[in-house]
């Protein structure tokens, strides 16, 4: 097939798992025998990735105008001819390509977008995120989980105190691009990350066929060679466990630390990888022998470190979709530790046997965990083509295959 991958996440220095996850699908499809070009943002060249953009086909950087703020933040409320406008130019410029395809696959921030696209273009989307119903992609706010589907309420995602005007300005523009993805997703086929996500858009657009699941994939045979490659280094001492995260409130960490520095033990070294708003804060509270701080790293440092480890946390505290970084814990054979919210239940299918994926309800009770777990305990082999990116390939190629505009459920 001839098929034509779409994100703005691309390309950029310092991706993001969604670019990743589209990057590596374009290589599994180009493995798999397929045509596979790359139509992604016009900032930079795909050069820019290094390595990483590198997946055997075209890229075309033409995608635009996403990064407009149209003076939200300024008047304190959510303009509702934005997100319309930014899927109308969008789909303008899929249109200059898509005829030459067999199909248009989406991987991007803009889920109303294939409300603007011709009923007979093949178009798949996947859902990577929450933005489906929040403005904020994550339905996190004031450090909590936010479940409600009452459009009024988003107005305090752009205003602590919205007034009357704000709040009705805001109200009509959730309304409004709310029923614009509902009418993509019943236009056109769409993918979802995990079953988390299904659910939670219908809460807001009640039931129907809006897609079907595809859980997110590594690449299998690069974490085992990178996981044979550690197997070889020289044992260390003490329990060593590793977190790779952004360093702000969603991503758990900061309250991960506030949890464990008071119990660590002397045989315990926590390593962090990540950077954010909140890194300065949190080196200065906990950075020390035994907690240390290694800011942004790039993907194979970052793999080697967690190769390395004896066990890897995921302390996110809103609801990860579909948490890559779960994956590549159980695929190098680590004991993976994480609270049981979002999509991450969904994982344990990808365990190498029970009690790899060490779920929790709340921080405290993982920090007893993992303080307590036996950091000698090592963990086998995930059956064979579980979770790679062949095995995903292989079930979308099915899914691009189906007719235009065809439910999937």
């Amino acid at each position: 097939m001839r098929i034509l991958i779409v994100s703005e996440d691309i390309p950029f220095p310092n991706m993001g798992g969604l670019a990743k996850h589209a990057l590596n699908l374009a290589r599994a499809l180009v493995r798999a025998g397929h045509e596979v070009d790359v139509l992604g943002c016009d900032e930079h060249p795909i050069d820019v990735c290094g390595e990483e953009g590198k997946f055997g086909g075209r890229f075309i950087g033409e995608l635009n105008g996403h990064h407009a703020g149209w003076k939200e933040i300024s008047f304190g409320m959510f303009m509702p001819p934005k997100r319309p406008s930014i899927a109308r130019n969008f789909a303008r410029i899929i249109m200059r390509h898509a005829r030459n395809y067999d199909v248009v696959h989406y991987h991007g921030h803009i889920p109303n977008v294939a409300r603007y696209l011709p009923a007979d273009i093949n178009f798949v989307q996947t859902r990577h995120d929450q933005g489906g119903d929040c403005f904020r992609h994550t339905r996190f706010r004031d450090g909590a989980i936010c479940d409600s589907i009452d459009p009024a309420e988003c107005a305090k995602c752009i205003h602590a105190t919205p007034n009357v005007l704000q709040r009705a300005v805001s109200k009509a523009a959730v309304v409004r691009f709310r029923r614009e993805v509902a009418e993509s997703f019943r236009a056109h086929k769409t993918v979802f990350v995990s079953d988390l996500l299904a659910r939670n858009f219908a809460r807001c657009a009640g039931p129907g066929p809006w897609g079907t699941t595809v859980h997110n994939f590594v690449d299998r045979s690069a974490l085992e060679e990178i996981r044979y490659a550690a197997s070889l280094m020289p044992e260390r001492e003490g329990f060593h466990v590793f977190i790779a995260a952004k360093l702000y409130p969603a991503k758990g960490v900061e309250q991960f630390l506030h949890a464990l520095a008071p119990r660590l033990p002397q045989n315990m070294h926590v390593t962090i990888a990540g950077d954010g708003p909140d890194e300065k804060r949190m080196r200065e509270r906990f950075a020390g022998d035994r907690i240390e701080f290694l800011g942004w790293c790039d993907p194979a440092k970052t793999l080697k470190l967690a190769s390395m480890a004896n066990a890897i946390v995921v302390p996110s505290v809103w609801e990860e979709p579909c948490a890559t970084t779960v994956l590549e814990g159980l695929f190098l054979g680590k004991p993976t530790f994480a609270l049981r919210r979002g999509g991450t239940p969904e994982l344990a299918v990808y365990q190498s046997e029970p009690g790899q994926l060490r779920l929790h309800d709340d921080m405290e009770s993982l920090v007893s965990d993992l303080v307590a777990f036996d950091p000698g305990k090592r963990f086998g082999f995930a059956p064979e083509g579980l979770g790679c990116a062949g095995t995903a390939a292989r079930r979308l190629v099915e899914i691009y295959r189906a007719p235009p505009g065809n439910p999937l459920r």
